[in-house]
């Protein structure tokens, strides 16, 4: 659980910090990542390269943007994180939100593993 909660806690500083390619580190090459927002899949990706490249191009939407662990839980070979998100746009999204607006949310990332990888991501919230 310790190695889990390490690559976690990595992830997500790599996250905090823009850094696409140490996000990616202890990725599986094939990868699963799906973001669910109002129980609706949005957004879903499968391999590592496809999952980099919407890293980079939802990097350009933030001007600043921090995840914090709120709690972690560990079931077998899945870990739920609360994680408490701030952000600042960087531009105007379709839905209204305007650049320079402040975003406070809380929501859940799991992450699944084998072999010390991370095999599967859901954003929820």
């Amino acid at each position: 659980m310790e190695n889990k909660e390490e690559i976690i806690k990595n992830y997500i500083a790599a996250y905090n910090r823009f850094d696409v390619n140490a996000m990616v580190a202890d990725m599986s090459s094939n990868i699963r990542f799906e973001n669910i927002s109002g129980g609706v899949v949005n957004l879903a990706v499968e391999g590592i390269e496809a999952f980099k490249e919407q890293a980079e191009s939802a990097k350009s939407y933030f001007s600043s943007r921090h995840q914090a662990i709120q709690n972690i839980q560990h079931n077998g070979d899945e870990t739920v994180v609360d994680i408490s998100y701030q952000a600042v746009l960087a531009i105007d999204l379709p839905n209204g939100l305007t650049k320079g607006r402040e975003l406070n949310l809380t929501g859940k990332s799991v992450f699944k593993f084998r072999h010390n990888k991370i095999v599967a991501l859901t954003d929820i919230s």
